[in-house]
């Protein structure tokens, strides 16, 4: 299936720094609570993610990632998840987190 450009362009793929990440045992499947700066256009946002299988709250903060940042806010058990943060299936499944490979500016936007 193909797509016109304007349609992946209304998609809003931001890099943003996780600036605080805990567990969140309340949700049905393992997750962490990220807290993601994206600079000063956008600011703070949260996100439930499933990433427990590769990442630990203290190994995430201070990562840059990618998320979708346009995407309406969604409820998920008691938490309000404002971004979709970005990854590929490992070979089991398990999300690997998408980011660059090199610093960049927080805010910057996926073109």
């Amino acid at each position: 299936m193909t797509i016109p450009y304007d349609t992946f362009a209304a998609v809003d793929i931001r890099v943003g720094t996780v600036v605080a990440a805990e567990p969140y045992p309340e949700a049905k499947k393992p997750a962490i609570k990220l807290t993601i700066d994206f600079g000063p256009g956008i600011g703070t946002k949260r996100s439930s993610a499933q990433i427990t299988v590769h990442y630990t709250p203290d190994a995430l903060v201070g990562r840059q990632v990618a998320a979708v940042v346009n995407f309406a806010p969604r409820q998920i058990g008691k938490f309000m998840s404002e971004v979709l943060p970005l990854g590929f299936p490992d070979a089991d499944g398990a999300v690997v987190l998408f980011a660059p490979d090199k610093a960049v500016p927080n805010g910057a936007r996926l073109f």
